[in-house]
C-alpha cells in the first residue's frame, strides 16, 4: 500500500488547484478523479455557458448593428455550429486541466471512484490508498424538484445542457438563478423562444433586491419569466412538453419541446465512505471548521461540496487554505467571507461584493447608513458604446465608508474589482473619487458613483452657501480695491 502526503479527491477547480499547489511544495500527491480533470466549471459550467452567452451576445449586435450604420440583412443562426464553437472553446482550455500537465508535477492521477475504508486510507480500483491527509473536492451535484411527472419527461440540467445541438422552438427553464438567467438570455438572442419559471418573487434573489428588479425589467424585453409561479406537474407528448404552473389562485399551462431545470446543486458525498471515515455532513455539505478541517483532522474540505459559496473563485481561494493548513505546520490559516465578489452574466451582468443595502442597515441601523447610486447612461463610454442600461450603487456608512456595492451593467464583473478591494481594505469613497480614472472608460462610472457622496456633502450644506456670500461680497469690489492686490 503507498503512503501519500496528500491524497485529493476530486479533479474540479478545488481539487486541481490544492493538488499542483501541495506538489510544488514538495509533496507526494495523489488526484482521484471519476470523470474528466477540469470538473464543471471546464466542461459543463462556467467555459461554455460563457462561450454561448457571447455567441448570443454578437448575435445581439449584429441585429442592432443598422443603428450604427450597417446595412445587413436578417443573420441567420446555425446553432449547431453554435454549440461546436462552444466546444472548439472548451478544449482551447482544457490543456490547462489535462492529466498529462498535473503528471509531470510528480502528481499521480488515478480516474476512478475513491472510497474511504478507514479514517486513513481509501479504496480506488480495487487498490488501497493510504494518506497524511486528504482534501474532499468532489463539487456538487443537480437538484432535480419534485414535479410531478418529472421521472417520466425528459429534461435537460447545466449537466447536458452543451449536448444539444438541434435548437430547441420554444426552451422551458425551471429556476430564474443565475444558470436560469444566463442560459435563457442566450437562448432568446439565438432565436428561441424562452420562458422562465420561478418559485420566489424575483429573479437573483440572492443580489440586491431593487437591481434584481431592474434587472428582470431588461430580460423582460428578451423573454418570459413567471415570478411567484410553482411548477406542479410536467407530461410529455409527441415531442411536446406541457408543464402545469401554479401562481397564487391562477393556474396555467406553458407549452414547449424542450425543458431545462437550473434548480441548483447538492454537495456531492454520497457512496463515498465518510461516515466510515468519520466525516460529518451536514444539510449544506461536508462540515468543515474555519480552517476548512472536517471531523477527522487529517481531512480538510473545500469547494462546493463544503460551501458556502458555489463559485470557481471561491473554490481556488479555500483550496489555498488546504495547501496551506495541510503541509506548513506553523501557518493556521483561517476562511474569510467578509469580501466575496460576484456576477451574474446577464446583458447587462450584475455584480456583488460586501454588504447588500439591506444586511448594513441590519448590521448598523438605517439612519448610519448612506446610499450613493449613479445611473451609467449619464456616463460617456456607456453611452458610445450604447450600453447604457443599469446602475452603479454603493452602500456606505455616514462618514463614507465603503461598506459594499452593487453593479448593473455591461462588463460589471470587471467593475466591481475596484470596489472588492476598497470593502477590503476599509477604504472610503475617497480613495475612489479621488483616483484619476482614465477618459473615457466604463469604470468613470465606478468614481462617478463615489463622487455622488461629494455632491451631496458640497452641495447640498451649507457650503454652497457661505461660498455663495463669499463671491458676491469680494465680486463688488474691483481687482485693485482687494486685500492684497498690488496698485
Amino acid at each position: 500500500m503507498e503512503v501519500y502526503d496528500l491524497i485529493v479527491i476530486g479533479g474540479g477547480a478545488a481539487g486541481l488547484v490544492t493538488a499542483s499547489g501541495a506538489a510544488q511544495l514538495g509533496a507526494k500527491v495523489a488526484l482521484i478523479e471519476k470523470d474528466k480533470l477540469g470538473g464543471e466549471c471546464l466542461w459543463t459550467g462556467c467555459v461554455p455557458s460563457k462561450a454561448l452567452i457571447e455567441a448570443g451576445r454578437t448575435k445581439r449586435k449584429l441585429d442592432l448593428a443598422q443603428k450604427e450604420g450597417f446595412e445587413l440583412g436578417p443573420v441567420q443562426v446555425n446553432f449547431s455550429r453554435v454549440m461546436a464553437h462552444v466546444h472548439e472553446t472548451i478544449m482551447k482550455i482544457e490543456p490547462h486541466d489535462d492529466p498529462e500537465r498535473f503528471r509531470k508535477m510528480g502528481i499521480r492521477v488515478i480516474q476512478g471512484h475513491a472510497r474511504f475504508t478507514g479514517y486513513d486510507r481509501i479504496e480506488v480500483n480495487g487498490e488501497t490508498l493510504i494518506g497524511s491527509r486528504f482534501c474532499i473536492a468532489t463539487g456538487g451535484s443537480v437538484v432535480v424538484p419534485p414535479i410531478e411527472g418529472i421521472k417520466d419527461v425528459s429534461y435537460l440540467t447545466h449537466e447536458t445542457f452543451f449536448d444539444l445541438r438541434k435548437q430547441p422552438k420554444h426552451l422551458i427553464v425551471i429556476g430564474a438563478g443565475p444558470i436560469g438567467c444566463e442560459l435563457g438570455q442566450a437562448m432568446a438572442r439565438l432565436g428561441s423562444q424562452v420562458t422562465l419559471i420561478e418559485t420566489l418573487h424575483c429573479v437573483l434573489h440572492n443580489d440586491d433586491k431593487e437591481l434584481s428588479c431592474l434587472l428582470h425589467g431588461y430580460l423582460d424585453e428578451e423573454l418570459t419569466i413567471h415570478v411567484g409561479t410553482r411548477a406542479i406537474q410536467v407530461s410529455e407528448k409527441d415531442g411536446t412538453i406541457k408543464l402545469r404552473c401554479q401562481r397564487g389562485d391562477e393556474s396555467f399551462v406553458v407549452e414547449g419541446d424542450t425543458l431545462l431545470l437550473a434548480t441548483g446543486k447538492r454537495p456531492r458525498t454520497t457512496n463515498m465512505g465518510l461516515d466510515v471515515a468519520g466525516v460529518a455532513v451536514g444539510r449544506s455539505g461536508i462540515q468543515v471548521d474555519a480552517s476548512l478541517v472536517t471531523t477527522n483532522a487529517r481531512i480538510y474540505a473545500c469547494g462546493d461540496v463544503a460551501g458556502p459559496y458555489l463559485f470557481t473563485h471561491m473554490a481556488e481561494y479555500q483550496a489555498g487554505i488546504v495547501i496551506s493548513n495541510a503541509l506548513i505546520p506553523f501557518l493556521k490559516r483561517k476562511v474569510s467571507y467578509d469580501v466575496v465578489p460576484w456576477a451574474t452574466y446577464t446583458d447587462p451582468e450584475l455584480a456583488h461584493v460586501g454588504l447588500s443595502e439591506k444586511q448594513a442597515k441590519q448590521q448598523f441601523g438605517e439612519k448610519k447608513i448612506s446610499i450613493f447610486r449613479y445611473e451609467v447612461k449619464d456616463n460617456d463610454r456607456h453611452i458610445i458604446e450604447g450600453v447604457t442600461k443599469g446602475v452603479v450603487k454603493l452602500v456606505c456608512t455616514s462618514k463614507g465608508k465603503i461598506l459594499g456595492c452593487d453593479i448593473l451593467g455591461a462588463n460589471a464583473g470587471d467593475l466591481i474589482h475596484e470596489y472588492a478591494l476598497a470593502v477590503k481594505k476599509g477604504l472610503s469613497v475617497a480613495a475612489v473619487s479621488g483616483l484619476i480614472h482614465v477618459y473615457p472608460t466604463l469604470a468613470q462610472a465606478n468614481k462617478r458613483a463615489s463622487d455622488r457622496y461629494y455632491a451631496e456633502k458640497i452641495f447640498k450644506g451649507n457650503i454652497p452657501k457661505i461660498l455663495k456670500w463669499w463671491l458676491e461680497k469680494t465680486r463688488a469690489k474691483t481687482p485693485i480695491d482687494r486685500p492684497g492686490v498690488r496698485k
